[in-house]
């Protein structure tokens, strides 16, 4: 098979390729960019496979960065854009079940091919657009099932992230989970427990923003991986419910996706917090979804104050298209408008500060202090007193002489 029309990402990059081809060695496309580009789907990187070692590589170039040379991958930098090069390899045994034990450079394509994870995934693409196809990749792309290279259980065994990435790969593409593959993630589940959460986590993200999402969450569930998963043992039932909420919706982004999962599995804001702990998001998307949820919990029971929402402040564009994809009964056009109207978004926009108090009224901070700032920020945000400053100072004084009493 051949691409008559190579994308611009691989044109840039064929000084590379043709410039490790006269050094006499062999150089290829590979990977998910071959695959994307047969599905016509955008390139996110541009990866090479060669029969160079690394130092031959760097004799080659003048320009390279050893990013990952124990295995074998150099980036080129000769042409402007840098272009991550890795020499063809096989792998030994992984004891770990997420790195080899030994990385050995070869100079074949096939056994380098061998090593890869799914069909779609081991293909390669010479200069001419030429694709070279050795596990029936081209007819499982048209087919759109997803199958494991060879023995689907020694791929697994080989890195144990695999049955993530199967599922993931599955949610994004649309492809179907052939037989094979499917009980082999089934019986080696419990493998999934020696993978770091931050790698999981970058797979789990990705499929629940995918198309089919909904079916890679099912796959999940029924192959078990979701009991080794952080905090997702036992909650079949909810992820199911999120599965079908999937079939109608789709998560933008990272906060949607974890909010919107938040809130399916029945979470307070406190157990939001420490769930998303355990996935190791960073604590801005923790602080989010905590504010997300706890207005999508006072939602469902009934309608939102003016005050509520301006809590949600920094989280409200999250907050919206959350409670937009859920099935909770509310409209967020007026939610939207109502917070647009509020008098002021954030409490920055008080047109007095500590410093005016302290100046006209000669107080110092203390309890009463913070008290007089919280309470005119509340009376101004629900519209019982208008954000203007000499309005605002008489206010205050009405509050020191209400204490006084």
């Amino acid at each position: 098979m051949k691409i008559n029309k190579m994308p611009s990402e691989f044109i840039d990059a064929l000084p590379i390729l043709e410039t490790i081809e006269k050094a006499g060695y062999e150089a290829y496309f590979v990977g998910g960019s071959v695959r994307d580009t047969m599905l016509s789907k955008p390139i996110h990187d541009v990866d090479i496979a060669t029969s160079a070692y690394p130092e031959e590589i760097k004799k080659i170039f003048k320009r390279t960065v050893d990013t990952g040379i124990e295995h074998g991958t150099v980036m080129i930098l000769d042409h402007g854009t840098g272009y991550e090069t890795t020499t063809f390899r096989t792998e030994s045994t992984y004891t770990d079940f997420r790195r080899p034990d030994e990385v050995k450079f070869v100079r074949s394509l096939d056994e380098d091919l061998k090593r890869r994870d799914f069909t779609v995934n081991a293909l390669a693409l010479t200069k001419d657009g030429e694709v070279i196809d050795l596990f029936g990749g081209v007819q499982d792309m048209s087919a759109q099932v997803l199958r494991a290279v060879g023995k689907p259980e020694e791929r697994f065994h080989e890195d144990a992230l695999r049955m993530m990435r199967a599922v993931r790969f599955a949610a994004q593409l649309d492809f179907k989970i052939d037989d094979a593959t499917q009980k082999a993630i089934a019986e080696n589940a419990p493998l999934l427990a020696n993978i770091a959460v931050e790698r999981t986590n970058v797979e789990f993200t990705k499929l629940m923003q995918g198309t089919s999402a909904s079916y890679g969450l099912i796959e999940m569930i029924k192959s078990g991986l979701v009991n080794f998963m952080p905090g997702l043992a036992n909650t079949d039932q909810d992820l199911a419910a999120y599965a079908e909420l999937l079939q109608n919706a789709q998560p933008t982004d990272d906060n949607q996706a974890w909010s919107l999962l938040s809130f399916e599995l029945g979470l307070s804001p406190k157990d939001t917090g420490e769930f998303l702990k355990l996935w190791k998001q960073p604590n801005d998307m923790i602080q989010t979804a905590k504010s997300v949820i706890t207005l999508m919990n006072k939602l469902r029971l009934g309608d939102v104050s003016d005050w509520d929402l301006y809590q949600t402040q920094d989280a409200i564009t999250t907050a919206l298209a959350t409670i937009r994809l859920s099935e909770v009964t509310a409209n967020v056009e007026d939610l939207s408008v109502r917070y647009q109207a509020l008098p002021i978004k954030h409490k920055k926009e008080l047109a007095i500060n500590g410093g005016e108090l302290m100046k006209n009224l000669h107080l110092t901070p203390g309890p009463l202090f913070g008290k007089i700032l919280a309470d005119l920020e509340h009376l101004v945000v629900i519209g019982e007193q208008v954000n203007d400053k000499a309005a605002l100072l008489q206010a205050a004084a009405d509050i020191v002489e209400k204490e006084k009493k």
